[in-house]
């Protein structure tokens, strides 16, 4: 290879003329403008089939774009995966599936199902829990309780009570003299349970207490829940307390010994720590769960298949071999990876497909830089400026031929809802962006620029009465693809690409042959 690359992914930001909500456009991004002024770009998909997900209606996420942005390759992934598997009724064949409703069958006990409410396609889609609640019925499940997380942020933020009615419309359906289906707890994700990366064991807590023991402020039934809090705190889903079905003073759903509970969720990254919890043997350490029933625990999907977490799975994940890490590992090429607790995981495990374990302990060196434990719109800048240091000290070190690292500002702040607080996320990357620019070209680097997927790009919308409101879910927006090399213009090829297109351009900047595997490189 001729020069090493570092490759820049600003998480969240997309690309668009509209102007409605669009905050990448909004803010003052002077080395972004001269780049696409001065430089080969154009806009790559990052969403739908691009990345394995079922229709182009289906928003990208960060896991399924750095999947693909690692690989080179378009796998099924997650809502497709478990569709193609519900579809097929592979996943009621499972010897997981079996184990679990067999179990609660044999013992007259309760099946739990534990996940996020909506169709938002990036952890969940309610559709699998429709499904799987009548399959339950179907083999002799006699009892069901459903612990409903509220999304409002891979959907409109305020669309909860329309999930809750579809599956309050269900569970009325199937509920007879032999049947008794109801929800017994719920709260917002970004309250409860659904933590990620470590970042906030708490979350978790709150999450296994309110679900597994029933702990928490009670009410009559969801609905009664949501309205009471919403009036209480004007909190968008995402950011409702947690709350506990009850009757008589009693939690309708606290789980016992012999139940058995299905985390409904596909995506990864969320679902793991809860996940720890329920296989956790005596050593885990991370809160203390008190009374631990005796339950059979499953996830939808393996979360993470070298640490096999969970123990149980219902569908088997995809298997994504010949990552770029592997191509650059067989010639010898040292790479750095670097981001803040939020993302850091997206730049090595979902990078590497999948895999938490590197492909090289030699050739590659991971670095992550904690995140703030605190709302992301109070401190829009994040962790920019550190993750930039490292960037630039990898340069100058002259030990790597590839860096890659992910600014998570457009993302994590977008999801707040927050504009000025998202303008200026964008902004601090901007400011980011030249810094390494400068070092690119000081010691003779190619720098490439992209994104896994929009989101800070539109963040107001109309909705179906024609007012507008706050977006906080990511957009079915193109990404830029940038490369600047102060020496030489590398032609592009103008055609529909996507994120999978990625992995085999940088070889080509590197003059690596790719994996047949591989989708074709962007490059002339």
């Amino acid at each position: 290879m001729s020069k090493p690359i570092v490759l820049v992914i600003m998480d969240g930001v997309g690309e668009t003329p509209v102007e409605l909500g669009n905050m990448v456009m909004k803010a003052s991004t002077p080395t972004l403008d001269e780049l696409k002024a001065n430089n080969p770009w154009q806009c790559i998909k990052a969403h739908g089939g691009a990345v394995g997900l079922p229709s182009d209606d289906d928003m990208g996420n960060s896991e399924v774009g750095h999947n693909a942005l690692g690989c080179g390759q378009i796998y099924s992934q997650g809502a497709k995966l478990v569709n193609e598997s519900i579809e097929s009724g592979s996943i009621y064949q499972s010897e997981t599936w079996k184990d679990l409703v067999g179990s609660v069958v044999a013992n007259g006990t309760t099946l739990h199902f534990l996940g996020l409410l909506s169709d938002g396609n990036v952890h969940s889609n309610i559709s699998h829990l429709l499904a799987m609640l009548k399959e339950a019925k179907k083999e002799g499940v006699k009892k069901v309780r459903v612990h409903a997380l509220l999304d409002g942020r891979d959907v409109p933020a305020t669309s909860a009570l329309e999930y809750i009615g579809q599956l309050e419309e269900t569970l009325k359906e199937l509920n007879d003299a032999s049947f008794d289906g109801r929800i017994a707890s719920g709260g917002g994700r970004m309250k409860i349970t659904m933590d990620r990366y470590q970042a906030n064991w708490p979350m978790v807590e709150d999450g296994w207490n309110v679900h597994v023991h029933g702990q928490g402020r009670q009410f009559a039934n969801a609905t009664e829940a949501i309205e009471a809090l919403r009036n209480e705190t004007s909190a968008i889903d995402q950011d409702l307390p947690a709350f506990v079905i009850a009757e008589n003073g009693a939690p309708i759903g606290a789980m016992q010994d012999g139940d058995s509970v299905i985390l409904y969720n596909f995506r990864g990254d969320r679902a793991l720590e809860i996940s720890m919890a329920f296989d956790g043997d005596a050593s885990f350490n991370k809160f203390d769960r008190g009374f631990i029933p005796n339950v059979k625990y499953a996830g939808m999907l393996e979360y993470d298949g070298d640490l096999h977490i969970p123990h149980k799975y219902l569908v088997n994940p995809p298997q994504i071999r010949d990552t770029l890490t592997e191509l650059l590992v067989a010639h010898g090429i040292k790479e750095y990876a670097v981001s803040e607790t939020q993302k850091y995981g997206h730049v090595t495990y979902f990078w590497n497909g999948n895999r938490s374990g590197k492909v090289s302990e030699e050739l590659e060196d991971y670095c992550e830089i904690p995140s703030d434990v605190r709302s992301f719109d109070e401190c829009p800048w994040m962790k920019a400026t550190e993750i930039a240091d490292k960037v630039i000290e990898a340069i100058e070190s002259k030990k790597y031929g590839f860096i890659r690292c992910n600014f998570p500002n457009g993302d994590m702040v977008g999801h707040t809802g927050n504009l000025d607080a998202t303008e200026i996320a964008v902004e601090s990357v901007d400011l980011q962006l030249a810094r390494i620019k400068k070092v690119c070209d000081a010691e003779n680097c190619i720098l490439v620029v992209t994104a896994d997927h929009g989101n800070s790009d539109q963040m107001l919308e109309k909705n179906k009465k024609g007012n507008v409101e706050v977006r906080t879910a990511h957009s079915l927006n193109p990404v830029p693809f940038i490369i600047y090399d102060k020496d030489e213009k590398h032609e592009m090829k103008q055609g529909s690409f996507g994120l999978a297109n990625v992995a085999p351009t940088v070889a080509g900047l590197m003059g690596i042959k790719p994996f047949e595997s591989w989708e074709e490189s962007m490059l002339k």
